[in-house]
């Protein structure tokens, strides 16, 4: 057996009877588009209470240790002339998705770990683009290679730091 479940969560979707019905986009999923969830800018939903309905699922079904290893926002982020990078929406993704972990918690589920994704901007897996960008360090890199590849902390890196000093008490 194993010692605990590890998984990655971005986004949720739904399912539905109606062929016509509005499909939601994703790395790998293609369910119908919740319409009550907001979305990415690529199209993403963006559901921190899908995250805790899982982690309760998945600790009661097996009652294992989770651990989440992957979560993040990929977004098309601005460099500023002045070198910075203010992302209030990557923030405010990863603010609920704690949330709606430590609430799992509260529920009784034995969660172990979080791993942001990621800590720097690289390819997008699922686009193969570097517009799509997802970590708290800004990478000066454009989807045709060119660039100075310098890195600037984001807003957000600044936040994070905030948080793991904390320990998660800090979400301001």
């Amino acid at each position: 057996t194993v010692d605990m479940i590890t998984f990655s969560y971005y986004s949720s979707s739904c399912a539905s009877a109606d062929p016509n019905a509005q499909r939601s986009r994703g790395n790998f999923t293609r369910g119908a588009k919740n319409p009550y969830l907001r979305c990415s800018e690529w199209g993403w939903s963006i559901d921190p209470k899908g995250l805790q309905y899982f982690l309760n699922e998945i600790y009661a079904r097996y009652q294992l240790p989770v651990m989440v290893v992957e979560n993040g926002l990929g977004a098309a982020d601005t460099l500023e002339e002045d070198h910075t990078i203010h992302d209030p929406y990557r923030i405010a993704y990863t603010r609920e998705h704690i949330k709606a972990m430590e609430q799992a918690v509260a529920d009784g589920v034995d969660l172990r770990a979080y791993t942001y994704w990621g800590c720097i901007d690289l390819v997008s897996a699922s686009t193969g683009e570097m517009k799509k960008r997802y970590g708290f360090i800004y990478v000066d890199k454009n989807d045709d290679g060119s660039g100075s590849f310098e890195r600037y902390k984001k807003d957000s890196f600044y936040w994070y730091k905030k948080v793991i000093g904390s320990n998660g008490d800090d979400l301001d």
